[in-house]
């Protein structure tokens, strides 16, 4: 097997990002689902998809370049002298190693448990590394959920259920949907993060949820019900008589779905808003409104 920073076409001293850039730009030109039926390409694709999963796990990394694992994953048998086998010797016994596969790294190495199929297989078989991705979703889909197919940069699609109360930063796990395996080990897992994008309506308050309503001058001095959005649908709302600007409405329950299986509130704020065109009906009696010229909310 091929040295695997020669496979990614990388320096050995390439930085983290660098490697990244280099198998995802080799996997989007060899992926199986772009050059179906051609086997040199799925080939390569796995070769790539190895060398990834050691070069991109820095532990992993550090581990190949001190050279206790090899191009494959499995340990390197550590170098015997003499000396350790002298007091077998003076005793007739024969130079050798009852450990078996003991010798290949420590047995808390995550190859280790691959050890036994080495020894039929002569090469050993490990898990995929995982594949990271950034999926935007609006606040409603992150409330209410939903499904999604996202589009990978490597080609092919992913199907995506939303769960209902996800969070912006939050990672969604699809296991198997990384990179294949080596050696018929398993794939590794395509791991989702969640970025919800800012609303035009809505702003989200921990699990409550912010809006503001236009309402009419005729709302807002004799009261009316007004339609509201909400995040799962409109709702009519009683505004109150003798309503100001900024007053504070409270929907409960019609929040962000919360961990515990309820859901925050909604506060809506009023804003009254007058016609575009002036009206000579209003005007007149603003005029004449002797109540209103004495009324100064600015001293209030």
């Amino acid at each position: 097997m091929a040295n695997p920073y020669e496979t990614l076409g990388v320096a050995k001293g390439a930085s983290q990002k660098e490697i990244q850039t280099a198998y995802r730009k080799l996997a989007k030109k060899l992926h199986p689902d772009l050059n179906p039926g051609d086997a040199a390409s799925e080939e390569k694709f796995k070769a790539a998809s190895a060398a990834y999963a050691i070069l991109g796990d820095e532990d992993k990394r550090a581990k190949f370049d001190r050279g206790e694992i090899d191009e494959t994953g499995a340990g390197q048998q550590q170098r015997s002298y003499y000396r350790d086998y002298a007091a077998d010797q003076a005793s007739g016994a024969r130079y050798h190693n009852a450990g078996g596969f003991a010798d290949f790294g420590d047995r808390d190495d995550i190859f280790s448990s691959f050890f036994s199929g080495a020894r039929s297989r002569g090469n050993a078989s490990y898990q995929g590394g995982d594949l990271q991705y950034r999926l935007e979703v609006s606040l409603r889909e992150a409330a209410n959920g939903g499904k999604r197919t996202v589009s990978l940069p490597e080609g092919g699609t992913l199907e995506l259920k939303i769960p209902a109360g996800v969070r912006d930063g939050q990672i969604l796990r699809l296991r198997g949907k990384g990179a294949p395996g080596h050696n018929d080990g398993p794939a590794g897992d395509a791991l989702i993060e969640i970025h919800v994008l800012p609303d035009r309506q809505f702003s989200l308050e921990g699990d409550d949820v912010r809006t503001e309503v236009p309402i009419s001058i005729r709302e807002a001095v004799l009261g009316a019900k007004v339609e509201v959005p909400t995040l799962s649908g409109a709702v009519f709302l009683s505004v109150p008589p003798n309503s100001s600007t900024g007053k504070t409405l409270r929907l409960k329950g019609k929040g962000f779905p919360n961990k515990h299986g309820g859901h925050g509130d909604q506060y809506v704020v009023l804003k009254i808003v007058l016609q575009g065109t002036p009206d000579a009906e209003l005007n007149e009696f603003m005029t004449n409104w002797e109540a209103g010229k004495s009324h100064d909310p600015r001293r209030t």
